[in-house]
């Protein structure tokens, strides 16, 4: 028995119920194991995880020397694989051999959710080709953590990652989401963070609420909304905003939805020469993407529209 499952059977505060929940479910073999680690907090890690890590037969890594210091703080040992960006495609086919002898195999990044802004997809995609199953143990991601208190209140959210370093890249880049109906969320480091904000301010305009959340989950966190034209200042005003890792979080959405408007108004006048409100509605919805309903009902005002004049 690992120190982690001793822990967990012997912990006078668990829950027999909870134990049961992580000791008990079955972890096959043969099957890769994407597991979440802590973004900043080290107790920011499930304890299903923690029982994973002590039972799998080796760990994928993106850094050998930072799994290993972290897995120290948990009083677990495994061999490491060393699995980063520039080899994934090889380990892949490693980590698929010993997979198929059988074997548990967990995967992880520095921080956060293999895969998501870090190394891990090829990976995965490589093993789900060959047949090989993939469990995932969710946990911290910086893109989510920022986003549920960020306040925005837009359904959806279009996650970008880290936009190109060149400034001409980066530009055309944020124009290409203008347009976007949701909010978008970026990662940045902390070298980039003004120049980056400053090219979102020329883009999309100073109107729009932006969050930047700094140090997520570590001891000096700070998430700091107002509209993007107040951003640079604020960023100024302490040299230490310029250090940690960023999410950015821009609602872009009310622009969006504007635009979206404008087409669907353009494209129901057109079709309301030839059609009936619901024709109307239903044609704009497959030309547009947009609802159907809100279609019908715009479809309506506009007809009724007509009727008046």
């Amino acid at each position: 028995m690992s120190n982690t499952e001793s822990t967990l059977t012997t912990s006078p505060t668990m829950s027999p119920t909870v134990i049961d929940a992580v000791v008990r479910q079955s972890y096959p073999a043969g099957t890769l194991y994407v597991v979440a680690t802590p973004i900043g907090n080290i107790a920011d890690i499930s304890l299903r995880a923690l029982h994973l890590l002590s039972l799998v037969d080796a760990i994928a890594c993106e850094d050998t020397r930072n799994t290993a210091q972290l897995l120290g703080r948990y009083g677990i040992q495994k061999p490491l694989i060393a699995a980063h960006q520039h080899n994934e495609r090889e380990v892949a086919e490693k980590i698929l051999q010993r997979l198929q002898a059988g074997e548990r195999i967990a995967l992880v990044s520095d921080a956060g959710t293999p895969g998501v802004s870090d190394p891990g997809a090829k990976i995965v995609d490589v093993l789900k080709l060959a047949g090989v199953p993939v469990t995932p143990l969710p946990g911290a991601s910086a893109a989510i953590s920022a986003l549920s208190a960020s306040g925005l209140l837009a359904d959806r959210f279009y996650f970008v990652g880290f936009l190109p370093a060149k400034a001409g890249q980066r530009e055309t880049t944020l124009r290409s989401l203008l347009h976007i109906p949701a909010s978008l969320i970026f990662y940045e480091a902390p070298h980039r963070i003004t120049e980056t904000i400053n090219a979102m301010l020329e883009v999309f305009g100073g109107d729009h609420q932006v969050v930047l959340a700094r140090e997520v989950s570590k001891l000096f966190e700070e998430i700091h909304r107002c509209p993007l034209s107040a951003a640079p200042a604020w960023l100024a005003a302490d040299a230490h905003r310029e250090k940690g890792e960023y999410v950015i979080l821009l609602d872009a959405s009310q622009q969006a939805e504007g635009d979206n408007d404008l087409e669907a108004r353009r494209v129901l006048t057109i079709l309301l020469e030839e059609c009936s409100v619901k024709q109307a509605a239903n044609l704009a919805a497959q030309l547009t993407g947009l609802k159907k309903n809100a279609l019908y009902q715009l479809a309506l005002e506009m007809k009724q529209g007509e009727v008046e004049e």
